[in-house]
């Protein structure tokens, strides 16, 4: 039999485990208010239709190179360090999923860039990262800045060039973030402009800015919990639990049986 001071020792063991699967590995820790990264953002992060190149790439087990295309909160601006970035989480992420499988996320953000300059860099970085899933993360700086450009033809634009290289396409939107919210419905604009996309061009979007949301409104964590004090970044919390989602979020898309891959057709 297992004496009372074993269970004891065992019992506080647990209990530290539990903490620690709670708060993601080097994410920023507000002490004993620091939230856990649930799952109950899970339904909103899955992606509508599923990873076809990425799918036949972790079947047969061959390596995977994803492209983080953005700006600032890309780059990892917010973040303690290079490694806490939500590109280097994701990559992370994904080799613990796919185990013994290459995978590489390459880092391709820029800070203050909108989705114009990404485009006009674009095709330099895809030759070099020749990438089979690429991650577009945009739209915060365009709303930041007041510019109400095309953003749409921007969209068709860089989705008919990332397709024809043949990769899946995750569209990524704008931060739930007081700096951001700040612009009025220019946010919300923006939000609806990037899901019409994925929704008429037939390509994922990882609703960052529903998720944001979530975990703030729903959630009831406070917005200094998982941003930077500027109120625009993510801290490292945030960006762990938003690789965390994105990742498992892709991991089931690309686990999905295939049947066709979706189209991309331009503007008329």
């Amino acid at each position: 039999m297992i004496g009372a001071a074993r269970l004891s020792r065992l019992a506080a063991i647990a209990a530290l485990v539990v903490v620690d699967l709670a708060t993601p590995a080097g994410a920023a820790s507000p002490g004993a208010e620091s939230p856990a990264c649930t799952d109950r953002a899970a339904a909103l992060a899955r992606l509508p239709l599923p990873l076809p190149r990425m799918h036949r790439l972790v079947t047969s087990r061959r390596p995977l190179t994803v492209m983080a295309l953005g700006s600032s909160s890309t780059a990892g601006a917010g973040a303690s360090s290079e490694a806490a970035s939500y590109p280097m989480r994701l990559q992370a992420y994904l080799r613990q999923r796919f185990p013994g499988i290459v995978i590489t996320v390459v880092n391709r953000g820029v800070n203050g860039e909108d989705a114009a300059e990404m485009l006009r860099r674009f095709d330099l970085a895809a030759l070099s990262d020749t990438p089979d899933v690429v991650l577009w993360q945009f739209g915060t700086n365009t709303v930041l800045r007041d510019d109400r450009s095309d953003t749409a033809r921007l969209i068709t634009e860089g989705l008919l060039r990332m397709r024809a290289l043949g990769a899946d396409v995750v569209l990524i939107d704008p931060q739930f973030a007081p700096t951001v919210l700040a612009k009025g419905d220019a946010a919300e604009h923006m939000v609806g402009v990037i899901a019409a996309a994925s929704r008429n061009r037939r390509v994922d979007l990882f609703p960052r800015f529903r998720v944001m949301r979530e975990w703030h409104d729903a959630e009831a964590i406070p917005f200094d919990a998982f941003l930077d004090p500027d109120r625009l970044h993510m801290n490292d919390w945030g960006y762990a639990c938003f690789a965390r989602l994105l990742g498992a979020a892709m991991a089931e898309a690309a686990t999905r049986p295939v049947t066709s891959g979706p189209a991309v057709t331009p503007e008329r």
